[in-house]
């Protein structure tokens, strides 16, 4: 079975990896504290989740989620990335962040920080436009009568449709808002912003977005 490395042990990594356990994923998960910390999020998730650092669930992970803090993305471990898909559920607070002039004055995303951090390895915008306690609870069916959707956004066609397939299986519809520089339209205070969507509400709303 695919194993997923998970950077970052909050609630959006944490819920991720309850949603892909329910489905038979196996998960390797780190925080910047230390596998010794994550004693109770384990006791949580059960037997098919790991502790491990951060280094070690991007060495295990088939593909990785990374959910950290914007401020500390630059400590997400390179070379064991090279090559792989990673999902970038970052969003940007200034109020915990600290100010970032590039994208305060818009010349980035911070999907297009994490890529260039990572020069080789595939990032996808994802999960970063839910409620982490809905990832695991409000997935359905395929073909569902308002089925929720989330955005993704990233260069890679193939891995696009990865992500797809997962967010599929977990019970969502992806809409596909562009490249990663296209990403702010579903960033914070943007319509589309948390805001649960079908997949026709989101395009819409993903449309209204202003820069």
């Amino acid at each position: 079975m695919t194993t997923i490395g998970i950077i970052g042990a909050g609630n959006i990594g944490t819920n991720v990896a309850k949603a892909a356990i329910a489905k038979g994923y196996d998960v390797v998960i780190s925080n910047s504290r230390g596998p010794e910390t994550l004693g109770g999020v384990i006791d949580e998730l059960g037997a098919k989740a790991t502790p491990s650092t951060a280094q070690g669930a991007a060495e295990a992970g088939d593909f990785v989620v990374v959910a950290v803090p914007l401020k500390n993305y630059l400590e997400v471990p390179v070379e064991p990335l090279v090559g792989k898909l990673v999902i970038d559920a970052n969003n940007y607070y200034f109020e915990r962040d600290g100010n970032i002039e590039a994208l305060d004055n818009n010349e980035t995303t911070t999907s297009e920080m994490l890529q260039e951090h990572l020069p080789q390895s595939h990032v996808v915008k994802g999960f970063n436009n839910i409620p982490a306690k809905d990832i695991p609870s409000d997935g359905t069916a395929a073909g569902s009568e308002n089925r929720r959707a989330l955005p993704i956004a990233g260069n890679d066609a193939d891995s696009k449709a990865r992500v797809t397939a997962f967010l599929d299986e977990l019970g969502f519809d992806a809409v596909d808002v562009g490249l990663l520089e296209d990403s702010w339209r579903v960033e914070r205070d943007r319509p589309a912003y948390v805001v649960r969507s079908n997949a026709d509400e989101l395009r819409d709303r993903v449309a209204e977005a202003v820069r």
